[in-house]
């Protein structure tokens, strides 16, 4: 690290998903806690948002001794806190913040925003409120510590992630100007709007105007905390080039850092333990997959998989299933002795209504079945069958996993942490099973699913239009093939078909390989994780601290 840059006294990071799992962010922030430590020699504060009522937080230890000073002056400010740690690597300091009470002043808030930064929340739903009241809170907390106890740092870093977390920022720097804001757009609110109500982000991206955008998706609350949080922090970042091209053209705002995202890969099973997790994973998915289609599969089957959340177009899982489906019935063609088989997951989180009770006690006897179980793709049963998209085009390809089918598909339609009643082990856990994993994205700010494949020395194929690829491609100079670790498809507004071929034949040229030459390709595959650890991504966050410091500076 540059040792003229400014480092920070303490930092505070803000967002909705700190203790919090709903998607990548949690990982972001999760697997970056530990090397901010480290770096800040545990002057670092998470802040996320209390949604739990009177439950445990599963991902948050309270703590009744730890900052009982601060959890005094929080209330006397008319803020409730809980102040423990997050339960993840480095266990660091986490507050969740109660921000149920600032409903009750919600339009005086929104009228401030409005006279102050310029912030639209007049045609705000949804989740507008909830988010901005949380950002408030944790703006307000921060304002109480850094007053009462933290007025003699100098060098004070209040990091805020995404849409949700900007006004609160907004507010803490208007009342606190030598606070350094630091303002992160993981995807920007219309890029994304645009992509999931199936417009064509790509072809007509440089005619987009992000206003127009908003008021036509009706985005505009969303938008205008963002567009202004960028314009107003004292460093704006995101977390790819490909990204920062979209925050130019719907935010008018070039980011003054890109900070991409790292993995910590301190819990990567390696060597005997690597081979056992392996053995254990593939033996579980083999075992339900046989279980539901009632067809014998070897265990040398190739398992491949799909994971992420659960964005339909923007992840692909609609050009991997079309791909499946190529797969499989090129593989019936093929007349030998031995076909190839291929055991394809989709592990994507959906409104999942439990275990399948029938799949658990076949699991559990253990006996050979003569015939299938009803939905004999899917694992959990699901709320509504009839309208989940992945689970609807998989049955409208045939891909049906009957006994003559060579690519059986299972659909994993839940949160994998350990405890779901049919594989009881986690995701990362099931992810050491696979041969191959794919992540086709149409909309990928940056892509952690194939980052931590290759940090778990699986290949995996993924596109252009994700950070990740853009940045194997950038890393390698070139446009990056399987052989080489991880294949890098273009992918663009018109070539669907083409990608979901190209997938198909490398699926087929993967399965064909040796296990030397595959062995050959999974440590190139794990070459690129091990240059995106975030002992080295770490760079660039203090890049952006000392860019907000230098500028709140220069302010005062």
């Amino acid at each position: 690290m540059n040792s003229k840059l400014i480092h920070a006294d303490f930092v505070f990071e803000t967002s909705w998903e700190v203790c919090n799992k709903v998607g990548g962010i949690y990982t972001v922030l999760s697997s970056i806690a530990k090397t901010l430590e480290q770096r800040h020699k545990n002057n670092v504060c998470f802040v996320g948002p209390d949604i739990w009522k009177d439950d445990a937080c599963p991902y948050f230890k309270e703590s009744k001794t730890l900052h009982k000073d601060w959890v005094k002056a929080a209330a006397d400010g008319g803020l409730k806190i809980r102040v423990g740690h997050w339960l993840v690597p480095g266990k660091p300091l986490a507050v969740l913040v109660d921000f149920k009470t600032y409903y009750n002043i919600k339009d005086q808030l929104y009228g401030l925003a409005w006279e102050y930064f310029k912030v639209d929340s007049l045609h705000s739903y949804g989740d507008y409120d909830e988010a901005s009241m949380f950002s408030y809170a944790a703006g307000r907390f921060a304002e109480i510590i850094i007053r009462e106890f933290l007025s003699e740092k100098k060098h004070i870093v209040y990091q805020a992630h995404e849409w949700m977390s900007g006004l609160g920022m907004m507010f803490l720097k208007k009342n606190l100007p030598q606070v350094a804001t630091v303002f992160t757009t993981h995807a920007t609110s219309i890029g994304r709007s645009i992509t999931s109500n199936n417009k064509n982000l790509y072809e007509y991206f440089e005619g987009y105007n992000g206003d127009q955008m908003a008021l036509e998706l009706n985005m505009e609350a969303k938008h205008s905390v963002e567009k202004q949080s960028a314009h107003r922090a004292d460093c704006f970042t995101t977390v790819s080039s490909f990204t920062n091209k979209e925050c130019i053209q719907l935010l008018e705002k070039a980011a003054d850092v890109v900070i991409p995202n790292g993995f910590e890969n301190d819990f990567v099973p390696v060597g005997a333990e690597l081979t056992k997790t392996r053995k254990k994973a593939r033996t579980a998915i083999i075992n339900a997959a046989e279980a539901l289609t009632a067809s014998k599969i070897e265990d040398d089957v190739l398992i491949v998989s799909t994971s992420g959340r659960n964005d339909f177009r923007c992840k692909g899982f609609d050009v991997y299933i079309d791909a499946l489906s190529e797969l499989n019935s090129q593989l019936k063609g093929i007349q030998n002795a031995k076909k190839t088989m291929v055991l394809a997951l989709v592990e994507v989180p959906a409104w999942c209504a439990g275990a399948r009770e029938d799949l658990a006690e076949r699991l559990k006897t253990k006996d050979t079945y003569s015939e299938p179980l009803n939905e004999p793709n899917l694992t959990h049963w699901l709320h509504n069958p009839y309208e989940d998209r992945i689970l609807n085009m998989i049955k409208a390809l045939g891909l049906n996993n009957e006994p003559n089918d060579p690519v059986k598909v299972v659909f994993i339609p839940c949160y994998l942490e350990g405890n779901d009643g049919i594989f009881n082990m986690s995701y990362y856990d099931l992810l050491t099973a696979n041969d191959l994993c794919v992540y086709p994205s149409y909309y990928e700010p940056w892509g952690y699913t194939p980052l931590e494949s290759c940090a778990f020395s699986i290949p995996c194929i993924t596109t252009d239009l994700s950070g990740f690829g853009q940045w194997v491609n950038e890393t390698k100079g070139h446009d990056c093939t399987l052989n080489e670790g991880v294949a890098v498809l273009h992918r663009d507004d018109n070539n669907y078909f083409k990608v979901s071929a190209d997938i198909s034949l490398a699926i087929m040229a993967y399965s064909e390989l040796t296990p030397r030459q595959r062995s050959n390709i999974r440590k190139k595959a794990a070459a690129i994780a091990n240059q995106a650890q975030w002992s080295t991504f770490a760079d660039n966050y203090m890049q952006a601290f000392h860019f907000a410091l230098q500028k709140a500076q220069s302010q005062q």
